[in-house]
């Protein structure tokens, strides 16, 4: 589903990622991890085109992406969420999970500016989609109320839910489980786990060691931007790398 070959990327000489290499397979959850400053989020940003690579090559169903801008990307069945909240606000619930579907529409500008009956039928396809996305995430009940109003962790299920309307092959979670309580943090796992067994392929990016074991089917460690270790959860817990890299070395 997803190769990312040897991608580097330096600001101002400092390398946040360094020949960083992972494969992910199609239908599988692959945790990445690694304590604060390894270049987590830096590769997610890569990966989605939000930052540009230094070198190195980034397909997603064999096909390269290196140079697509996101919204290319989103076309091609990439969803994001991201780690802060991104929230319309003056919207509905409703209508800020359908924006995650514009990507896929047909109708072009000047028919949505006209209401012709091909945007009016996009429209009502699309909010059928977000409803759906709402029921998977449990926000049904908050559909018709201001996005602004929602708790923190009912705002990171209403951007899973965004992400979903787009019906991706890849959904990209950005330290989703930062700043949640745990009765959110639970709730969010079990999502994770429903979409797993639906068959979408995930790449969880997360400073929580445990959430991500939990979660993933195989796990990508970084350290100061390189890849240390890769495996299954088990064999991650037991690495002495990833121990040190976060606890560090014993005097």
């Amino acid at each position: 589903m997803l190769s990312v070959q040897e991608v580097s990327r330096s600001f101002g000489g400092v390398y946040a990622v360094r020949d960083v290499s992972l494969d992910i397979a199609d239908g599988e959850v692959r945790g990445v991890i690694g304590p604060n400053g390894a270049g987590k989020s830096t590769l997610f940003h890569l990966i989605t085109g939000h930052l540009a690579t230094d070198r190195g090559a980034i397909s997603l169903r064999s096909a390269n992406v290196d140079r697509l801008p996101p919204h290319r990307r989103a076309a091609l069945g990439m969803s994001i969420v991201f780690q802060g909240a991104r929230v319309f606000r003056g919207m509905t619930v409703r209508e800020n999970v359908m924006v995650g579907a514009h990507s896929r529409t047909r109708a072009g500008f000047v028919s949505a500016a006209l209401r012709l009956p091909r945007h009016r039928r996009d429209e009502r396809e699309i909010a059928r989609r977000a409803d759906e996305a709402l029921a998977r995430v449990g926000l049904t009940a908050w559909a018709d109320r201001q996005a602004g109003l929602l708790p923190l962790g009912q705002q990171r299920s209403m951007q899973v839910a965004r992400a979903l309307c787009a019906e991706p092959r890849l959904l990209l979670l950005d330290e989703p489980a930062s700043g949640l309580r745990a009765g959110e943090r639970e709730a969010l796992a079990v999502l994770i786990e429903e979409l797993r067994a639906a068959g979408l392929t995930i790449m969880l990016i997360e400073h929580d060691v445990a959430f991500v074991t939990r979660l993933a089917d195989r796990i990508t460690v970084l350290d100061l931007g390189r890849v240390i270790a890769e495996g299954t959860p088990g064999e991650i817990r037991a690495d002495p790398l990833v121990v040190s890299a976060y606890l560090g070395e014993p005097e």
